[in-house]
């Protein structure tokens, strides 16, 4: 098994990455597909996250150990394709299976594959992967789910899944995230300075209770599974603060979401800071601050079915 640490990445973000989503988005805990509005929201997120942590999901995904490249892959839980695409891109010759809950997300992503030309390299499959009955997914070399697994029910159910689903030593690829980034310096406010983080722990607070394996060593669970661990990797984000507008629609999208779990259990003087970084028009607005930046980490574990 090898860890290892990528060099922080800063600059221009591109626009592929992979931040999937099986049940629902990872920044939220639940989701009802009849929601647009909330279904927009949580797409905007999600094509934002892979916008800015582009350069690291490449770098991620040509770390992977792949024997030879492979020509069929399936991308568990796809949300809007950010992983997806920078599979495709990493491996020219494949095709892959996106599979999400989301019709929404993955309307979006058909379209996304339209505009690159890339329609004849993607089969979207609606499914919730939390159910025992899984669709026809064919027998891929590589399976990737990114910052989905967290989401299931029964994660160890899916694990067992994706193992017999899997060709001969073919790879599985698990991706998540050390929580949710963190995009103010830790002594802004300057209303409330630690403002962020507070919230941070307010959150966790409510996951633990709604989202239970955020956060899993998901290394024991591979091969409880059946897998043979083959390499684990922590990423380290931190890109530099800028005034770059992606980064501030990201870190607002952000936000919002957290504040929806923690609205309750904020101290009132928090909660009016916080709202006041999440007007856009007010004078404290979150898109009139050039100290943003992200800050987060990723872990990857790479698994092999023998064989």
């Amino acid at each position: 098994m090898t860890r290892a640490h990528l060099p922080s990445h800063s600059g221009s973000p591109a626009h592929t990455h992979s931040h999937a989503h099986a049940r629902t988005p990872s920044h939220s805990h639940s989701h009802t597909p009849s929601h647009s509005h909330d279904a927009d929201s949580q797409a905007e997120i999600l094509d934002l996250d892979a916008e800015v942590l582009a350069e690291h999901t490449a770098d991620l995904i040509s770390w992977l150990p792949v024997r030879t490249p492979p020509r069929e892959i399936v991308d568990l839980g796809c949300g809007t394709g950010a992983g997806t695409f920078a599979l495709l891109d990493r491996f020219p010759e494949a095709h892959v299976t996106a599979v999400d809950s989301s019709a929404e997300h993955l309307q979006r992503l058909r379209e996304k594959a339209c505009a690159r030309g890339a329609e004849g390299r993607v089969r979207t499959v609606q499914a919730d992967l939390d159910r025992a009955d899984w669709p026809d997914l064919g027998t891929p070399d590589l399976v990737w789910a990114s910052a989905s697994l967290h989401h299931m029910l029964h994660p160890d159910r899916a694990l067992r899944r994706v193992h017999d689903l899997l060709a001969p030593g073919g790879l599985l690829t698990v991706v998540e995230l050390a929580g949710f980034p963190r995009f103010l310096p830790e002594d802004a406010p300057e209303d409330r300075p630690g403002l962020e983080e507070r919230c941070h722990t307010a959150g966790e607070r409510f996951h633990a209770e709604h989202v239970p394996h955020r956060g899993a060593d998901w290394g024991p669970m591979l091969t409880a599974a059946g897998f043979a661990l083959d390499g684990e990797r922590t990423i380290t984000v931190n890109i530099e603060a800028s005034g770059d507008d992606t980064i501030g629609a990201y870190a607002l999208g952000g936000l919002r979401r957290i504040r929806r779990s923690v609205a309750d259990v904020l101290p009132p003087e928090d909660l009016a800071a916080l709202d006041r970084l999440l007007d856009t028009d007010g004078p404290h607005s979150l898109l009139r601050r050039e100290d943003l930046g992200v800050r987060t980490e990723r872990t990857v574990w790479a698994a092999r079915r023998a064989g």
